[in-house]
């Protein structure tokens, strides 16, 4: 069973940082890319940022700039260090890793439950 944990929203003004973090546990034979999206209220889910196995990394114009992906492969975890936040940037921030489990050859998509991100102006 593999599961993703996060941690790190919470409530910040305008202008401010948090950082994100997301680790994955449990029989994972490997870990290949992982990133983070996210879900306003009456919008649908977007990509906000990814990053592979050997770091290589993807924003949404949206973002670029102020967010930044980075992951420790040694502790199967992502981060989302947020700067410069405004109340556009107010979602449930997800976490999702493609995941080879210990018991197979073939990597699967997993997300974790989200953590609420507001920003307020």
């Amino acid at each position: 069973q593999v599961q993703l944990v996060e941690s790190g929203g919470g409530l910040v003004q305008t202008g401010g940082s948090l950082r994100l973090s997301c680790a994955a546990s449990g029989s994972i034979r490997r870990i290949n890319a992982m990133g983070w999206y996210r879900q306003a209220p009456g919008k649908q889910r977007e990509l906000v940022a990814t990053i592979t196995s050997g770091g290589s990394t993807n924003y949404a114009d949206s973002v670029k700039g102020r967010l930044t992906i980075s992951r420790d492969n040694a502790k199967n975890t992502v981060y989302l260090q947020m700067n410069s936040l405004t109340p556009e940037d107010t979602a449930v921030y997800y976490c999702n890793a493609e995941v080879v489990p210990a018991t197979s050859f073939v990597s699967f998509p997993y997300w974790g439950q989200g953590t609420q991100v507001t920003v307020s102006s």
